[in-house]
């Protein structure tokens, strides 16, 4: 079992920036590809980022893309989602996933074995 924890969301106005962080514990961190999904209000959960397992691979949503950065620390197993020029359309649950997937894009196109609780992030206008 892979446990997940998400960390630093919350209320930021729109042209702000946040950073999620996602603490794992249970099995070896490097061994999973890691990744972000999110789930905006009255909506179906959808991909956000997703970066391999030795950070030399990462894919985004088109939607985020060159404006968020997903980043990972094997040291400190923990996966990072660097959010910046937020909108309000960002306003959704984040969610961390892991996937013991050799293939990163296996994650985006939807295989997650775990996932954490979410953290919430509201953009306002």
């Amino acid at each position: 079992q892979v446990q997940l924890v998400e960390s630093g969301g919350g209320l930021v106005q729109a042209g702000g920036s946040l950073r999620l962080s996602c603490a794992a514990s249970g099995r070896t961190f490097s061994n999973f590809v890691m990744g972000w999904f999110r789930q905006p209000p009255g909506k179906e959960r959808e991909f956000v980022a997703v970066i391999s397992r030795s950070s030399g691979i990462t894919y985004y949503a088109d939607s985020v893309k060159g404006r968020f950065t997903i980043s990972r620390d094997n040291a400190e197993n923990t996966v990072y989602l660097q959010m910046n020029s937020l909108k309000p359309d960002d306003t959704a649950v984040y969610y961390c996933t892991a996937s013991g997937s050799p293939a990163a894009i296996s994650m985006k196109l939807g295989r997650v074995d775990y996932w954490g609780k979410g953290s919430s992030v509201t953009v306002s206008s």
